[in-house]
């Protein structure tokens, strides 16, 4: 990537967002050594113009931003670095620099399988979760097709309120078997990726 850094002396600035929810979580500036610094570390680092010198985001608070790739805009006087935040990025606590929550709804389904995950790991007593692991493949299979039955149901004779209520059993277990399987949500968003036609 060519920057240009005269444009503005010697400063660029660098659009920071979660690459998981794209949400925009802060704007920073870069000189080119906190550009060099940001690659060669895989941490975001701005030119802090307040202390004059090279700042890594976190390095006191420990709220890093861990970058997954960076864009450069059609003038070269931008950046744009999608990242993986490691807690709430603004100093006021704020999970953004713009005062937005940085989820969204759909963010739960991968927060969901992950902790059903840790389910499986650890095995709870008293877990419903866990009692299905203990039943096994079949028996979780046999609850994905009972909640497609009473999905297709509500769908078609029940309401509104029924169904996502017997959608959302009928994806919880598919989540679970995913998880039985070694296989997760994103298995699925590829392979529906791959079929989508645009």
């Amino acid at each position: 990537m060519k920057l240009d850094f005269e444009k503005m002396d010697g400063l660029i600035p660098a659009i920071v967002q979660d690459v998981n929810t794209n949400k925009v979580l802060m704007l920073g500036f870069m000189n080119e050594e906190a550009y060099e610094e940001t690659k060669e570390t895989g941490k975001v680092t701005f030119f802090s113009r307040t202390k004059n010198r090279l700042w890594m985001k976190g390095e006191t608070s420990g709220n890093t931003l861990q970058v997954v790739n960076m864009m450069v805009d059609c003038d070269n006087d931008t950046i744009l670095i999608k990242a993986i935040p490691a807690g709430p990025v603004c100093h006021t606590g704020a999970d953004t620099c713009f005062g937005e929550k940085n989820i969204e709804d759909i963010m739960f389904l991968k927060y969901l399988q992950d902790f059903i995950e840790r389910r499986r790991q650890d095995m709870p007593e008293g877990s419903y979760t866990t009692s299905l692991f203990q039943k096994g493949v079949n028996r979780m299979a046999q609850k994905v097709g009972e909640e497609a039955v009473e999905t297709v149901i509500e769908a078609t004779n029940g309401t509104e309120d029924g169904f996502i209520y017997e959608a959302s059993d009928l994806v919880y277990h598919l989540i679970v078997l995913l998880t039985s399987k070694g296989l997760r949500l994103e298995d699925l968003a590829r392979e529906l990726k791959k079929r989508h036609k645009g």
